[in-house]
């Protein structure tokens, strides 16, 4: 049974599961891409790695088998990311995804496919990039791919005149 009622706004939504692997908009899915001069599995490689720059654990986290052993890597209390990460960590996603929306277009295409509909990270847990459990998170997740969506629009409105 859950927490709260579905809403008639929550009809309208996508959901989204950012770390599902099979979630076509989600940033582990297996999706390899070139960014600042290295090729990563996935975006959520190159999300937790860029917490490192210059230091070991950025390879690490590249060579990392999968996105669970590259979290692992890039999470936890005591490691040190750099000094703007707060302010630079949707920067970063948005970098990830927005290159894979330009070298996968099934990516894209899932992406647009949204039409105007808001997209909502679904985790329970994660109050920055999803909803939380309560409902009262932030959802960058979603609102990261809502950004790109418009840029794809515009992009494809400016191609199509």
């Amino acid at each position: 049974m859950p927490l709260f009622d579905r809403t008639d706004e929550e009809e309208d939504i996508v959901q989204v599961w950012r770390l599902d692997p099979d979630d076509p908009l989600g940033c582990a899915a297996l999706r390899p891409f070139e960014l600042d001069g290295y090729e990563w599995p996935t975006a959520e490689h190159y999300y937790q790695a860029m917490k490192y720059p210059d230091r070991p654990r950025f390879q690490a986290i590249l060579d990392a088998p999968d996105v669970a052993t590259a979290r692992k890597l890039g999470r936890g209390w005591l490691k040190r990311p750099r000094a703007d990460w707060k302010q630079v960590r949707t920067v970063v996603m948005t970098r990830a995804l927005y290159t894979q929306s330009h070298t996968y277009p099934d990516f894209s295409e899932a992406l647009l496919a949204t039409g105007d509909q808001s997209i909502h990270e679904m985790s329970q847990y994660d109050y920055f990039w999803g909803r939380g459990r309560d409902h009262r998170g932030h959802n960058h997740y979603g609102r990261v791919l809502m950004d790109i969506r418009r840029k794809l629009l515009e992009k494809a409105g400016q191609t199509s005149d």
